[in-house]
């Protein structure tokens, strides 16, 4: 980061303060994505030219890493780092801001079950998704490891 803000709050807004990050964030956190083809195929439809600035700048802010840096481009895959989990509670706080204010008819299958396991128990959710996504990243972690040692 290049600017010294030093109200927190600033702060937070310049990394994640366009929509953009956050659905990377959530896409990776929620649904396991770790894929540039898979972001692109979210159905928010980013650009591409955008997806790659986003990409940067989270890969800067220590909130993602790119797994294998000799991986070609099509195999490429993102990891959230540690900092980045942290950006967790604050996507299912804009969850929770938002979700009764979609009606359940413009949700799909996978959208209204999440609605409905948050709803039942938030912080489960959230402990669920944190382990989910960490045995994830373990497995790629694993699957880096294999393929360089063969």
């Amino acid at each position: 980061m290049n600017i010294n803000l030093t109200c927190a709050i600033a702060r937070s807004t310049h990394l994640l303060g366009d929509k953009w990050s956050l659905l990377i964030l959530r896409d990776m956190l929620l649904h396991n994505k770790s894929r540039f083809k898979e972001f692109i195929e979210s159905k928010e439809k980013i650009a591409t030219n955008i997806l790659t600035n986003r990409i940067k700048n989270l890969i800067d802010a220590d909130l993602i890493t790119l797994l294998d840096i000799n991986s070609t481009k099509k195999s490429r895959r993102y990891i959230v780092t540690d900092k980045g989990m942290l950006t967790l509670p604050i996507i299912m706080e804009l969850y929770m801001f938002s979700i009764n204010d979609i009606a359940e008819s413009d949700l799909n299958k996978q959208q209204l079950y999440i609605k409905q396991q948050i709803l039942s128990n938030k912080k489960l959710f959230e402990s669920t998704k944190r382990l989910d996504y960490l045995a994830f990243k373990k497995g790629l972690l694993s699957d880096i490891s294999e393929r360089q040692l063969a």
